[in-house]
């Protein structure tokens, strides 16, 4: 068989969905519940309040859909805007183009951005567009925080101060499905009206959970927004939210319990913590990818991301074989080069609920793999240089008494 997966345990590394913590899987392995007892909505109740704290926002109401982070850009947009609305969207790699995608399908009239690939949004552009732009007829402005084909985070912060600049009232619709809790994301302080994630990246759990953040503005927006929603209307949320009932239609019940129990990890370890370890773990990554003598398809250090980093092959290597040895020989799960990268980048994912132990045994792998694939790489090489960097900078344990 082609498709058998090899000995031992999977070591998964791409960027979502990514491992799920034991407890989480503990949380979740349990039976179905009527939703409509007080224990659901009681627990929901909680679960809205504490999901704003990784959005970093006291202002904002959140919304729980059983979707993917796919569904919540369907639910930041046709919430907020109407078919014919004029948006600015950045094209920077496969996930901005899928939301584009959905954008002009949706019928909104999408002024798209392009920027080559590894590289970030260009703000320059935002800025000249907003400047000539003095009857307001620009909606929204979309972007997404983190573009996991490139390994590209784009800055938030400058977006906002750029849209205050111009004193220009659009909307900041952000996707943060592979950016929340696990970089720096302030929601309130930078002036961000809708956020979403999803539960399969950084909070590591299974993939069905699309958590959606509206600004006070945002809600204010939808109440005249005229695109045709059923399932992501946010009206039907906060009818039942009044009602002290939470649910409109059926939730999934076990990922629930997951987001509690992930939710309570993260707060456990402190959000900054966690940000931090994401800091950490990939900039090790990155001083591995420099040892093996490979280069970043991020092309500035200023967009080098803490969730991913896309690793640019020689021209000689197919980097899907990279990706499909890795798996096949080492049961080892890589990310695929997508669209304009495909065949060129291979991805390692460091995000969601991990540690340097496992992040230097999927760097060891990769060695093995550059190896199999005719690369000259020195093993040992990426894995010396990240356990090095890791060893100088472990956070400081607590003593204990």
């Amino acid at each position: 068989m082609d498709y058998m997966n090899a000995p031992g345990r999977n070591h998964l590394f791409v960027p979502g969905p990514v491992n799920i913590p034991e407890q989480v899987l503990r949380a979740m392995n349990r039976n179905n519940e009527d939703y409509r007892s007080p224990a659901i909505p009681a627990m929901t109740k909680v679960l809205l309040e504490d999901v704003k704290q990784i959005f970093k926002t006291t202002s904002g109401t959140t919304f729980l859909f059983p979707t993917t982070g796919t569904g919540a850009w369907e639910s930041a947009l046709t919430n907020t805007l109407s078919p014919g609305d004029r948006i600015v969207s950045f094209l920077i790699g496969q996930f901005s183009l899928l939301w584009i995608d959905q954008q002009q399908r949706l019928n909104f009239n999408v002024d798209v951005v392009e920027s080559e690939w590894g590289q970030g949004a260009n703000l320059e552009v935002l800025a000249s567009k907003l400047a000539e732009d003095s009857a307001h007829t620009i909606k929204a402005i979309c972007i997404v925080h983190n573009e996991t084909a490139t390994g590209v985070t784009n800055n938030l912060a400058a977006v906002r101060k750029i849209l205050d600049d111009y004193r220009h009232p659009a909307l900041l619709l952000v996707d943060g499905v592979s950016s929340i809790c696990a970089l720096d994301f302030r929601m309130d302080e930078w002036g961000i009206d809708v956020a979403l994630t999803g539960s399969q990246k950084a909070l590591s759990l299974p993939t069905g959970l699309g958590i959606v953040c509206a600004s006070p503005k945002a809600l204010e927006a939808a109440k005249t927004a005229k695109s045709v929603r059923v399932f992501f209307d946010w009206k039907d949320y906060l009818k039942f939210y009044n009602l002290g009932t939470y649910w409109p239609y059926t939730p999934s019940i076990q990922l629930l319990y997951g987001l509690r129990a992930a939710l309570d990890l993260i707060f456990e370890e402190g959000l900054d913590n966690v940000i931090a370890r994401h800091s950490r773990l990939a900039t090790a990554t990155r001083h591995a990818v420099e040892a093996w003598g490979l280069k970043n398809c991020t092309q500035k250090e200023e967009w080098y991301s803490d969730t991913v980093t896309a690793v640019v092959v020689p021209p000689y290597i197919d980097s899907a074989e990279i990706v499909r040895r890795g798996w096949k020989r080492y049961n080892l799960s890589l990310g695929l080069g997508l669209n304009k990268v495909a065949g060129k980048v291979f991805r390692i994912g460091h995000l969601g609920n991990l540690n340097e132990l496992q992040l230097l045994g999927c760097l060891a792998g990769v060695e093995m793999i550059l190896k199999d694939v005719g690369y000259p790489v020195k093993l040992g090489s990426g894995v010396a240089a990240a356990s090095a960097y890791l060893q100088n900078n472990m956070p400081l344990i607590p003593s204990r008494i």
